[in-house]
Protein backbone atom coordinates (compact mmCIF):
# COMPACT_ATOMS: atom_id res chain seq x y z
CA UNK A 1 0.00 0.00 0.00
CA UNK A 2 0.87 3.24 -0.41
CA UNK A 3 0.47 7.28 -0.67
CA UNK A 4 2.61 9.74 -2.71
CA UNK A 5 2.12 13.23 -3.38
CA UNK A 6 0.97 14.22 0.54
CA UNK A 7 1.51 18.00 1.12
CA UNK A 8 2.29 19.71 4.34
CA UNK A 9 2.34 23.10 3.99
CA UNK A 10 3.98 25.75 5.41
CA UNK A 11 2.83 28.45 8.29
CA UNK A 12 3.38 32.08 8.98
CA UNK A 13 2.82 33.90 12.50
CA UNK A 14 0.67 36.88 11.86
CA UNK A 15 1.42 37.39 15.52
CA UNK A 16 3.97 36.27 18.30
CA UNK A 17 3.79 37.69 21.76
CA UNK A 18 5.81 35.64 24.70
CA UNK A 19 3.92 36.62 27.64
CA UNK A 20 5.52 34.21 29.99
CA UNK A 21 8.04 31.07 30.82
CA UNK A 22 7.10 27.71 33.00
CA UNK A 23 8.92 26.85 35.78
CA UNK A 24 10.02 23.78 33.51
CA UNK A 25 11.64 26.47 31.12
CA UNK A 26 9.55 26.34 28.39
CA UNK A 27 8.03 29.76 27.20
CA UNK A 28 4.18 30.61 27.34
CA UNK A 29 2.94 32.47 24.08
CA UNK A 30 0.21 33.66 22.24
CA UNK A 31 -0.24 33.76 18.26
CA UNK A 32 -1.73 33.23 15.19
CA UNK A 33 -0.95 30.73 12.88
CA UNK A 34 -2.15 30.48 8.76
CA UNK A 35 -1.14 28.01 6.13
CA UNK A 36 0.00 29.20 2.82
CA UNK A 37 0.78 27.64 0.07
CA UNK A 38 4.40 26.46 -0.16
CA UNK A 39 4.44 22.90 0.73
CA UNK A 40 6.73 20.07 1.08
CA UNK A 41 5.59 17.19 -0.30
CA UNK A 42 5.66 13.08 1.12
CA UNK A 43 5.43 9.68 -0.24
CA UNK A 44 4.77 6.53 1.70
CA UNK A 45 5.50 3.03 0.99
CA UNK A 46 3.87 0.68 3.67
CA UNK A 47 6.26 -2.34 5.06
CA UNK A 48 4.97 -5.29 7.01
CA UNK A 49 8.08 -5.81 8.32
CA UNK A 50 7.88 -2.89 10.93
CA UNK A 51 10.68 -1.09 9.84
CA UNK A 52 10.28 2.41 9.40
CA UNK A 53 13.10 4.40 7.73
CA UNK A 54 13.64 7.14 4.87
CA UNK A 55 13.69 6.30 1.25
CA UNK A 56 17.00 8.99 1.02
CA UNK A 57 18.73 11.33 3.23
CA UNK A 58 17.92 14.60 4.58
CA UNK A 59 21.37 16.95 4.46
CA UNK A 60 21.79 18.23 7.86
CA UNK A 61 19.29 15.89 9.57
CA UNK A 62 20.20 12.58 11.18
CA UNK A 63 17.88 10.23 11.49
CA UNK A 64 17.55 10.26 15.52
CA UNK A 65 16.79 13.98 14.64
CA UNK A 66 14.35 13.41 11.47
CA UNK A 67 10.99 14.77 13.07
CA UNK A 68 9.43 12.41 10.20
CA UNK A 69 10.72 9.11 11.24
CA UNK A 70 10.04 10.16 15.02
CA UNK A 71 6.18 10.97 14.10
CA UNK A 72 6.27 7.87 12.57
CA UNK A 73 7.77 6.08 15.30
CA UNK A 74 5.04 7.91 18.24
CA UNK A 75 2.23 6.62 16.32
CA UNK A 76 3.51 2.94 16.18
CA UNK A 77 4.13 2.62 19.94
CA UNK A 78 0.72 4.61 20.67
CA UNK A 79 -1.18 1.94 18.02
CA UNK A 80 0.77 -1.25 18.96
CA UNK A 81 0.51 -1.72 14.95
CA UNK A 82 2.96 -4.27 13.57
CA UNK A 83 3.23 -2.04 10.40
CA UNK A 84 6.31 -0.01 8.96
CA UNK A 85 6.71 2.35 6.22
CA UNK A 86 9.16 3.93 4.11
CA UNK A 87 9.22 7.67 3.66
CA UNK A 88 10.11 9.80 0.63
CA UNK A 89 10.21 13.73 1.77
CA UNK A 90 10.57 16.46 -0.94
CA UNK A 91 12.09 19.99 0.61
CA UNK A 92 10.42 23.05 -0.98
CA UNK A 93 9.64 24.42 3.07
CA UNK A 94 13.20 26.11 3.74
CA UNK A 95 15.15 24.63 6.93
CA UNK A 96 15.39 27.06 9.90
CA UNK A 97 13.50 29.78 8.17
CA UNK A 98 10.48 29.98 10.63
CA UNK A 99 7.84 28.49 8.58
CA UNK A 100 7.52 25.10 10.54
CA UNK A 101 8.63 23.10 7.59
CA UNK A 102 9.89 20.09 10.09
CA UNK A 103 6.66 20.48 12.53
CA UNK A 104 4.68 20.00 9.10
CA UNK A 105 6.09 17.27 8.00
CA UNK A 106 5.73 15.30 11.43
CA UNK A 107 2.08 16.00 10.77
CA UNK A 108 1.44 14.99 7.56
CA UNK A 109 3.36 11.52 8.79
CA UNK A 110 0.98 10.97 11.88
CA UNK A 111 -2.14 12.05 9.40
CA UNK A 112 -1.01 9.96 6.51
CA UNK A 113 0.28 7.31 8.56
CA UNK A 114 -3.06 7.16 10.49
CA UNK A 115 -4.65 6.32 7.21
CA UNK A 116 -2.50 4.33 5.56
CA UNK A 117 -2.09 2.22 8.35
CA UNK A 118 -5.72 1.95 9.06
CA UNK A 119 -4.83 2.82 13.49
CA UNK A 120 -8.21 4.94 13.32
CA UNK A 121 -6.83 7.75 16.18
CA UNK A 122 -9.20 10.90 16.41
CA UNK A 123 -8.08 14.47 15.65
CA UNK A 124 -7.47 14.83 19.58
CA UNK A 125 -5.37 11.68 19.56
CA UNK A 126 -2.86 12.82 17.06
CA UNK A 127 -2.81 16.45 18.51
CA UNK A 128 -1.62 14.38 22.23
CA UNK A 129 0.95 12.39 19.83
CA UNK A 130 1.95 15.38 17.90
CA UNK A 131 2.79 17.91 21.04
CA UNK A 132 6.01 15.98 22.16
CA UNK A 133 7.36 16.43 18.92
CA UNK A 134 7.39 20.29 18.86
CA UNK A 135 5.22 22.82 19.70
CA UNK A 136 4.13 23.74 16.43
CA UNK A 137 3.14 20.19 15.47
CA UNK A 138 -0.57 20.12 16.87
CA UNK A 139 -1.69 23.26 14.73
CA UNK A 140 -0.62 21.56 11.48
CA UNK A 141 -2.77 18.08 13.11
CA UNK A 142 -5.38 20.33 13.84
CA UNK A 143 -5.90 21.63 10.50
CA UNK A 144 -7.26 25.36 10.54
CA UNK A 145 -6.07 28.74 11.35
CA UNK A 146 -5.88 29.21 14.72
CA UNK A 147 -5.46 31.39 17.70
CA UNK A 148 -3.16 29.80 19.92
CA UNK A 149 -2.10 29.96 23.36
CA UNK A 150 0.39 28.47 26.06
CA UNK A 151 3.23 26.71 24.59
CA UNK A 152 1.08 26.00 21.27
CA UNK A 153 -1.35 23.44 22.32
CA UNK A 154 -4.37 25.64 23.12
CA UNK A 155 -5.54 26.30 19.98
CA UNK A 156 -9.03 28.09 18.88
CA UNK A 157 -9.94 28.10 15.48
CA UNK A 158 -10.17 31.64 13.63
CA UNK A 159 -11.66 32.85 10.17
CA UNK A 160 -9.67 35.29 8.25
CA UNK A 161 -10.13 36.90 5.18
CA UNK A 162 -8.24 35.59 2.13
CA UNK A 163 -4.80 36.96 2.17
CA UNK A 164 -1.70 36.20 0.16
CA UNK A 165 2.20 36.57 1.17
CA UNK A 166 5.59 37.19 0.06
CA UNK A 167 7.90 35.41 1.66
CA UNK A 168 11.85 35.88 1.53
CA UNK A 169 14.49 33.79 3.38
CA UNK A 170 17.46 36.01 4.19
CA UNK A 171 20.57 34.26 3.21
CA UNK A 172 20.50 32.74 7.39
CA UNK A 173 19.79 29.81 9.03
CA UNK A 174 18.58 30.78 12.45
CA UNK A 175 18.06 27.81 15.31
CA UNK A 176 14.86 28.16 17.60
CA UNK A 177 16.64 27.10 21.09
CA UNK A 178 19.31 30.72 20.53
CA UNK A 179 16.54 32.70 20.41
CA UNK A 180 14.56 31.51 23.23
CA UNK A 181 17.61 31.20 25.18
CA UNK A 182 18.34 34.45 24.75
CA UNK A 183 18.67 36.91 27.70
CA UNK A 184 16.94 40.14 26.27
CA UNK A 185 14.31 38.39 25.01
CA UNK A 186 10.99 40.13 25.88
CA UNK A 187 9.00 37.31 28.30
CA UNK A 188 6.16 39.66 29.90
CA UNK A 189 3.73 40.91 26.92
CA UNK A 190 0.64 41.86 28.12
CA UNK A 191 -1.95 38.82 27.56
CA UNK A 192 -4.76 39.52 24.18
CA UNK A 193 -8.05 38.12 23.48
CA UNK A 194 -9.18 36.59 20.32
CA UNK A 195 -11.43 39.35 20.18
CA UNK A 196 -8.69 41.71 19.89
CA UNK A 197 -6.98 40.04 17.41
CA UNK A 198 -9.90 39.74 14.96
CA UNK A 199 -10.54 43.56 14.97
CA UNK A 200 -7.20 44.42 13.68
CA UNK A 201 -8.55 45.56 9.86
CA UNK A 202 -5.29 44.60 8.17
CA UNK A 203 -4.15 41.78 10.60
CA UNK A 204 -0.68 43.28 10.74
CA UNK A 205 -1.27 42.93 14.29
CA UNK A 206 0.91 43.18 17.30
CA UNK A 207 4.33 41.71 16.65
CA UNK A 208 6.81 39.08 16.81
CA UNK A 209 8.51 39.70 20.35
CA UNK A 210 11.22 37.28 18.77
CA UNK A 211 12.55 39.86 16.60
CA UNK A 212 14.76 42.06 18.43
CA UNK A 213 17.19 38.89 19.31
CA UNK A 214 17.26 37.39 15.68
CA UNK A 215 17.90 41.06 14.39
CA UNK A 216 20.70 41.52 17.09
CA UNK A 217 22.04 38.32 16.55
CA UNK A 218 21.56 37.95 13.29
CA UNK A 219 22.18 41.61 11.30
CA UNK A 220 22.25 39.79 7.75
CA UNK A 221 17.93 39.36 8.99
CA UNK A 222 18.28 42.45 10.12
CA UNK A 223 19.57 43.86 6.83
CA UNK A 224 17.24 42.17 4.34
CA UNK A 225 14.42 43.17 6.89
CA UNK A 226 14.92 47.18 6.22
CA UNK A 227 16.02 45.83 2.42
CA UNK A 228 12.76 44.18 1.89
CA UNK A 229 10.51 47.25 3.29
CA UNK A 230 12.07 49.97 1.35
CA UNK A 231 11.30 47.59 -2.02
CA UNK A 232 7.77 47.28 -0.63
CA UNK A 233 6.95 51.24 0.05
CA UNK A 234 4.78 51.39 -2.87
CA UNK A 235 2.49 49.28 -1.75
CA UNK A 236 1.99 50.13 2.09
CA UNK A 237 2.78 46.53 3.39
CA UNK A 238 4.97 45.84 6.27
CA UNK A 239 7.65 43.27 6.68
CA UNK A 240 7.09 40.94 9.85
CA UNK A 241 9.45 38.00 10.05
CA UNK A 242 7.45 34.49 11.08
CA UNK A 243 8.14 32.24 14.35
CA UNK A 244 11.78 32.66 15.28
CA UNK A 245 13.25 33.36 11.59
CA UNK A 246 14.62 33.64 9.41
CA UNK A 247 11.85 33.93 7.09
CA UNK A 248 10.21 37.31 6.60
CA UNK A 249 6.98 37.94 4.35
CA UNK A 250 4.35 40.46 4.15
CA UNK A 251 1.00 40.01 3.49
CA UNK A 252 -1.43 41.15 0.53
CA UNK A 253 -5.08 41.50 -0.47
CA UNK A 254 -4.27 39.85 -3.28
CA UNK A 255 -2.19 37.24 -4.90
CA UNK A 256 -1.45 39.40 -8.09
CA UNK A 257 -0.33 41.96 -5.69
CA UNK A 258 1.88 39.22 -4.12
CA UNK A 259 3.42 38.03 -7.51
CA UNK A 260 3.79 41.38 -9.14
CA UNK A 261 5.80 42.35 -6.31
CA UNK A 262 7.96 39.32 -6.45
CA UNK A 263 8.51 40.03 -9.91
CA UNK A 264 9.45 43.57 -9.67
CA UNK A 265 11.97 42.47 -6.62
CA UNK A 266 13.76 39.61 -8.32
CA UNK A 267 14.27 41.79 -11.07
CA UNK A 268 15.99 44.75 -8.76
CA UNK A 269 17.99 42.24 -7.23
CA UNK A 270 19.20 40.89 -10.84
CA UNK A 271 19.98 44.14 -12.24
CA UNK A 272 21.86 45.00 -8.79
CA UNK A 273 23.94 42.15 -9.64
CA UNK A 274 25.41 43.59 -13.05
CA UNK A 275 26.32 47.00 -11.14
CA UNK A 276 28.74 47.20 -8.84
CA UNK A 277 27.67 50.19 -6.64
CA UNK A 278 24.46 48.55 -6.06
CA UNK A 279 24.20 46.05 -3.28
CA UNK A 280 21.48 44.05 -1.88
CA UNK A 281 20.66 41.13 0.73
CA UNK A 282 20.71 37.91 -1.11
CA UNK A 283 17.63 35.75 -0.52
CA UNK A 284 17.73 31.82 -0.37
CA UNK A 285 13.72 31.87 -1.56
CA UNK A 286 11.14 34.85 -2.81
CA UNK A 287 7.54 33.37 -3.08
CA UNK A 288 4.42 34.23 -3.62
CA UNK A 289 1.94 32.12 -1.88
CA UNK A 290 -1.91 32.22 -0.92
CA UNK A 291 -2.96 31.68 2.11
CA UNK A 292 -5.07 28.24 2.27
CA UNK A 293 -8.44 28.10 4.48
CA UNK A 294 -7.51 24.90 5.96
CA UNK A 295 -5.03 22.38 5.79
CA UNK A 296 -4.92 20.14 2.78
CA UNK A 297 -5.29 17.06 4.87
CA UNK A 298 -8.03 18.28 7.59
CA UNK A 299 -10.43 15.96 6.17
CA UNK A 300 -8.52 12.59 6.28
CA UNK A 301 -9.39 12.73 10.15
CA UNK A 302 -13.05 11.36 10.42
CA UNK A 303 -12.96 12.73 13.79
Amino acid sequence: MTLYDVPAPAKVNLFLHVVGRRADGYHLLQTAFRFIDLCDTLHFDARADGVIGRAAELPGVPPEQDLTLRAAHALQRATGTKQGVQIGLEKRIPQGGGLGGGSSDAASVLIALNRLWGTGLTRRELMALALPLGADVPVFVFGQSAFAQGVGEELAAVALPERAYLVAQPDASVPTPEIFSAPDLTRDSSYITIADFLASPTFCFGRNDLEPVVYRLYPEVLGASRWLAEQLKPYGVAVRMSGSGACLYAEFSELSEAVLAKTEITAIMRGADKTISQTHPRFRLVRACAGLAEHPLRNWIAR
